[in-house]
């Protein structure tokens, strides 16, 4: 007599294991702790052996008898259903182990320990975040260049080109790890070669990241061993924190910074593009301004950032540069290339485009959306500019 689910929901565990027998080699075994385990009796070459198919209720009685039938037509085709199911688990962990993630988890431990520990992680995380969510446990050697090049598109489309680049030369030396240690037959990034936007040129001289730290400690040290006035050292720092054009900081007045909101809200008129704009602030934009308080809040003209041979008039724009040739940096990077070193970072670090880009207050002109919204994404602005800040402040800004 067949089972019936009732049968198996209801049957009671004993002292000793006993079994509830569903026809064709299959029962239901009942043990004294009351777990209850699908099992398939065959023979196999004169020899009698038993398969499990799983614990009751998590396989039903209906898969049970669909395992049973899976395996009988692999006995009726001459082979022994416990072999093939050994092979097909050693299969699984094999392409586990072949896995992307896994091979290039293998390989960043291979390189970490050349090189520095903030670019080791750095690596790490832009193939968590951009690579692995698709890639990750697909195959080496199955993934096609068409596939790669999709995840690619992918980080490119959200205004990060140059990140782009970066995770396909990171998958090009996985790939390279991957042939080496024989798990791969080539690296696909080959095919790819010309796939990817060209990355434009600013045109404006700028810091890479790993130059920016050198300069935040000079800058750091403005007054100490340049001789520069604290005033040009806040309005520059200011500048980085805020990465807002040049001409904006050097105009920024008290009455536009509000302190309930933590928002400096810059009128259309002194925008380039003739469009309000708001730049949430960080902690540490807040205790920067409440050093300059001290310094110009009380300032006839209003001014934030005041011209110290002329206070009411605004800081020179040659202050700037001039700061920067005395630190040392004359063409290697401008008041505006500062926007261009921060919008590098926070692509790179997987914040979205649309945001950075609204943040640069790069309004779109056409017609489609001609509306601009100065609070578009602001919550999201508001994560990101904390976010940057506390980047600064690991990286040296004091």
């Amino acid at each position: 007599m067949k089972l019936t689910d009732t049968a198996c929901r209801t049957a009671k565990p004993k002292e000793k294991s006993y079994k509830l027998f569903d026809g064709g080699g299959l029962y239901l075994e009942v043990m004294p702790t009351g777990s209850r385990i699908w099992r398939w009796k065959y023979r196999f070459m004169g020899k009698e052996k038993r398969l499990s198919f799983g614990k009751y209720p998590s396989v039903s009685l209906k898969e049970a008898r669909d395992h049973r039938e899976g395996a009988r037509k692999t006995l009726d085709r001459g082979h022994d259903p416990s072999e093939q199911r050994k092979a097909e688990k050693l299969q699984r962990q094999v392409e586990y182990d072949n896995n992307f993630e896994v091979i290039a988890y293998e390989w960043h431990a291979q390189k970490k320990n050349t090189w520095k520990p903030d670019h080791a992680e750095d690596v790490k995380k832009r193939l968590q975040v951009n690579a692995f969510p698709v890639l990750g446990a697909r195959p080496i050697n199955a993934i096609t260049p068409q596939e790669l090049l999709s995840v690619i598109r992918k980080v490119e489309e959200r205004g990060a080109p140059t990140l782009a680049q970066r995770i396909m030369q990171y998958c090009s030396h996985v790939f390279r790890y991957a042939v080496a240690t024989g798990r791969a037959e080539r690296d696909i990034t080959a095919d790819l070669k010309g796939a990817l936007k060209p990355i434009k040129s600013t045109g404006y001289a700028h810091l890479s990241e790993k130059e920016l730290p050198a300069f935040l400690k000079k800058l750091s040290q403005y007054e100490s061993e340049y001789n520069g006035s604290l005033l040009t050292k806040y309005a520059f720092q200011f500048m980085i924190l805020s990465f807002v054009r040049s001409g904006e900081i050097r105009g920024a007045k008290w009455d536009e910074i509000n302190w309930e909101k933590k928002e400096w809200h810059i009128p259309a008129e002194r925008m380039k593009m003739k469009e309000k704009h708001i730049v949430p602030l960080a902690k540490q934009s807040i205790t920067l301004l409440k050093k300059l308080q001290e310094i110009s809040g009380d300032s006839p003209s209003g001014y934030i950032f005041p011209s110290q041979q002329s206070p009411r008039k605004m800081m020179s724009e040659n202050t700037f540069l001039r700061a920067i040739d005395i630190m040392g940096y004359k063409g290697k990077t401008t008041g505006h290339g500062f926007r261009t070193t921060a919008s590098t970072i926070l692509n790179e670090n997987s914040f979205r485009g649309d945001v950075i880009e609204r943040q640069l207050a790069h309004a779109e002109r056409d017609q489609v959306r001609a509306a601009y919204n100065y609070a578009e994404y602001l919550k999201e602005r508001h994560e990101m500019m904390q976010w940057w800040a506390d980047y600064l402040t690991d990286v040296g800004l004091v």
